[in-house]
């Protein structure tokens, strides 16, 4: 695999108000696992309890509908954990976790994860703001899919995904632009209608597509036209 980092836990951002020796006790506590794109790293229902870092590379966190269609949640980058609800409640894993490319994952046990929440508070207030805005982004994704229309939920997505460019802070861009697949399950549509979605954006200008980028020039117009798709839409639901 062509994942080639050191074994540390100096960039994951739960992590980022402990002194160094501090997280070096905590990197001897864990184990270290690599996975090819596409491996699965937690199996949906499994009883294993640790919380998983990521070091390196990606992983996406899915679902299975009862008709079998595959849903993501969200993906997640290097400096990001997964696993804390199981570590915390006790309960079997709530989601599935694939890798989305060649991954790194530092493993540390329920148990010396629940030691440092009692022990520091700083990573335990850094834990609570993570989970309040899982909390929230759910109650956003429950909104969108109950009012907005399908194409809607695709430019609302793409606002969500872009970042100011560090070249030019006024550009905004998504990189590297999912694929289209990962996109529609993140919202509950289909690869088709993204596509069409992005084919009608393209000729006004709101988005440009290069290479494995896509820019949005003016992210005040694309909001401004968003608003008043919503407006002309009222409730009217496509799917």
């Amino acid at each position: 695999m062509p994942v080639e980092t050191s074994h540390t836990l100096a960039g994951i951002k739960l992590f980022e108000a402990l002194d160094e020796a501090e997280r070096r006790r905590l990197e001897s506590h864990c184990t270290w696992r690599r996975y090819s794109a596409g491996e699965t790293v937690l199996e949906r229902g499994s009883e294993s309890r640790e919380v998983l870092f990521i070091v390196a590379g990606s992983v996406n966190i899915l679902n299975v509908s009862l008709a079998g269609r595959e849903v993501a949640y969200a993906r997640l980058e290097v400096g990001d954990c997964f696993g804390e609800l199981a570590a915390i409640d006790g309960q079997p894993r709530s989601a599935s976790v694939v890798a989305a490319e060649p991954t790194l994952v530092a493993v540390l046990p329920s148990a010396r994860f629940i030691e440092l929440l009692r022990a520091h508070a700083e990573v335990t207030f850094t834990l609570l703001r993570r989970l309040t805005g899982m909390v929230r982004m759910g109650d956003v994704r429950i909104m969108e899919l109950s009012t907005l229309a399908a194409t809607q939920r695709v430019y609302a997505e793409l606002l969500r995904m872009a970042r100011p460019d560090a070249a030019v802070p006024s550009l905004w861009v998504i990189h590297p632009l999912p694929p289209l697949r990962e996109i529609a399950s993140r919202i509950s549509t289909t690869r088709e209608t993204v596509a069409r979605a992005l084919s009608q954006l393209y000729p006004t200008g709101l988005v440009r597509r290069k290479g494995k980028s896509l820019y949005i020039p003016d992210r005040d117009k694309f909001e401004q036209t968003l608003a008043a798709l919503q407006r002309e839409g009222g409730g009217h639901h496509h799917v």
